[in-house]
């Protein structure tokens, strides 16, 4: 391997970059986790919540299965705007300094 690159992959800016990218994922991933095993585990445990009408002929279940949803969208556009603004200009910076870009 290159030693320019190894070097950049030794570096402490790579790691912190790797970490960040981890510690985001990880985050949101328990975000995500929480969100629809949440939605499951109440449906499990209080069904009659669930079961309340809000309308002629919708129930509770049908909007907060929605928001699950919309939820994961949400999510999963957290993630882009931040890799976008953060990962995506840093790792072309630390590619351009390996001379890669």
């Amino acid at each position: 391997m290159n030693p320019t690159r190894r070097a950049l992959l030794d570096s402490v800016e790579f790691q912190h970059l790797v970490a960040n990218r981890w510690r985001v994922s990880l985050a949101l991933s328990v975000l995500l986790f929480v969100l629809y095993y949440g939605y499951i585990i109440l449906i499990a445990a209080n069904r009659a919540l669930l079961s309340r009408r809000i309308g002629e002929v919708t129930t509770l279940g049908i909007p907060l299965g929605a928001a699950v949803i919309v939820g994961a969208w949400l999510l999963t556009a957290v993630y882009v705007i931040w890799a976008n603004r953060y990962y995506d200009a840093e790792a072309a910076r630390l590619r351009a300094r390996a001379g890669d870009g």
